[in-house]
């Protein structure tokens, strides 16, 4: 078995796609597997090969995918790639040879399992990056606005996005502190996205510990307008679960 690896953004996961049909052409399907690194557990039967991102490559499946199958199915596999899923670059391009064979009709065909589980997973994701709106919290910190996050999913760039478009003038940056990486927003310029060394980060951890002269009073504000006879902790964390308030300000 011929195992692709590579990194866990879209740029390399549609080059390892791309480069793993190329392969499949030739071996057939069946004799290749895909999966994000780390690889957590290597296997001394199997072979493994790290793609490194190319752009073209990249840009080709887009197109592909857009052109033979559809938009909408796009979306779905750039929600899904960005997902903590075991096995999830083998369940995308399982969907895609459908895909690739059947078109459109594809996506609405609710009686293909594959089809289901990438509805489901590219949901999780989605409503991931939908929540992360809520529930991020910035520092100003030198001039800029610094947050911390730690999402299951790899969704940060779409949570930058979301800021970008609602502050455009500031500069500011949503740090992952499970992988290490960061959305980076110049003021007046565009989004990018930076990788640290493990000194950086540490660095960069120490943000968390600057208070500006909001924080104290989103804290009162928080306090306030709760209704002490009101309290009901199961539903709070039905909204608001536990492991997404470690870097918020109101529950630090």
């Amino acid at each position: 078995m011929m195992v692709f690896t590579c990194n866990d953004n879209l740029t390399d996961i549609f080059t390892c796609i791309y480069d793993a049909w190329e392969y499949a052409l030739k071996n057939g399907h069946d004799s290749i597997r895909l999966e994000k690194e780390p690889v957590m557990q290597l296997s001394i039967f199997d072979e493994y090969r790290h793609i490194n991102g190319d752009q073209e490559k990249s840009t080709k499946v887009e197109r592909s995918i857009k052109r033979k199958i559809s938009v909408k199915a796009y979306n779905r596999i750039a929600y899904a790639a960005m997902s903590c899923e075991p096995g999830c670059l083998n369940i995308i391009y399982d969907y895609l040879r459908l895909g690739f064979k059947r078109g459109a009709e594809v996506t609405e065909d609710l009686t293909e399992p594959i089809v289901i589980r990438i509805i489901e997973i590219s949901r999780n994701v989605a409503n991931e990056a939908h929540f992360s709106r809520e529930f991020v919290r910035f520092n100003k910190v030198s001039g800029a606005y610094v947050s911390h996050y730690e999402p299951k999913n790899n969704i940060i760039l779409y949570a930058g996005e979301h800021f970008a478009d609602r502050m455009p003038s500031e500069n500011f940056m949503i740090i992952d502190d499970k992988r290490h990486m960061a959305v980076i927003h110049p003021k007046n310029e565009g989004l990018y996205v930076r990788n640290f060394t493990e000194e950086e980060f540490e660095s960069l951890k120490e943000t968390e510990q600057y208070k500006d002269e909001y924080t104290d009073l989103w804290k009162i504000f928080f306090d306030a307008i709760a209704i002490r006879e009101r309290t009901n902790y199961i539903c709070q964390r039905g909204h608001f679960p536990l492991w997404m308030r470690k870097h918020v300000t109101e529950f630090n």
